[in-house]
């Protein structure tokens, strides 16, 4: 494959960044990676590991073909202000985070008219596992990237990230900003916070450990994401607060109905709803194989 950026800079060189930084190395699709963060420790573990190549300031990083910012979304207006002094002409600057809106909202406050350089991005990969350690190369390969790309955006800013994305092996589409967030508040934030809401209520119970002792693969599986970043997801949480909500309160409607039913003993709707679960569930399985 031939070089697609001949330098790129990471924000962040833990699972999202590294994995990406790794991927395009190994496909040769960049020439350089650098590193660029506030843990020194973090990114000499990143160099020894083969994420990056070098770790830089932010002028240099500033000085790169692309950066991806790989961070909580909290922090992208604070990074975005200190790159911009130091942005070459026609550098692109795109991230992975997991709202959009409001990441839209920060990039033009801290790039101004370089707002135009600004493809956001959103790699639907990962784990509950954090870190350079966590990094692979394949981490991205068949999944999907999602890009919410402003009417103002350099359409060739765009077709570079596009490909730098296929380069690692994910398939890329494109969505509204606002569509986004209302989409992944729905898949990905509320069982998140569903995940996080039952561990934590069980372990506040005096005898919680009990519980803990007999859970098995069921409670293990649902609840796998309640060990990913509490930081990260409480940033994601506020950042996508409205659509949250309206999930939330959906998800208890619907938790509502599943109690109406039990507490009458209606074994038919509940019959009802879990049939409809599983089709739809089975449904969306087949489709992910195909």
């Amino acid at each position: 494959m031939s070089v697609i950026v001949e330098k790129l800079a990471l924000v962040g060189t833990g699972l999202i960044g590294g994995s990406f930084g790794l991927a395009l190395k190994q496909a040769g699709a960049v020439g350089e990676v650098l590193g660029v963060g506030r843990n020194p420790a973090r990114l000499t573990v990143a160099r020894e590991l083969g994420l990056i190549d070098r770790t830089v300031d932010w002028r240099d990083a500033g000085q790169a073909d692309c950066i991806l910012l790989a961070l909580p979304v909290g922090e992208t207006e604070a990074v975005l202000r200190q790159l911009a002094p130091h942005l070459k002409p026609g550098a692109i600057v795109t991230d992975a985070g997991s709202t959009k809106v409001n990441v839209v909202t920060a990039a033009h406050a801290a790039l101004g008219t370089r707002a135009a350089d600004f493809v956001p991005g959103h790699p639907i990969a990962g784990s509950e596992q954090s870190g350079p350690a966590a990094a692979r190369a394949d981490l991205y390969r068949g999944k999907r990237v999602v890009l919410t790309p402003q009417p103002a955006t350099r359409a060739d800013a765009v077709a570079t990230v596009r490909a730098l994305w296929e380069a690692v092996g994910a398939q890329v589409e494109t969505l509204d900003a606002a569509q986004h967030d209302r989409i992944f508040a729905a898949v990905s934030h509320l069982p998140h916070l569903a995940a996080f809401a039952l561990v934590d209520e069980l372990a506040q119970r005096p005898d919680g450990a009990s519980f803990f002792r007999f859970a098995a693969s069921g409670f293990r599986d649902f609840t796998r994401i309640a060990g990913s970043s509490p930081e990260m997801w409480r940033d994601i949480s506020l950042a996508n607060r409205e659509a949250l909500l309206a999930e939330l309160d959906a998800y208890t409607a619907a938790l509502q109905t599943l109690r109406t039913a039990l507490s009458a003993g209606e074994a038919e709707t509940l019959t009802k709803i879990f049939s409809r679960a599983r089709d739809a569930r089975e449904d969306w399985m087949k489709k992910q194989d195909a």
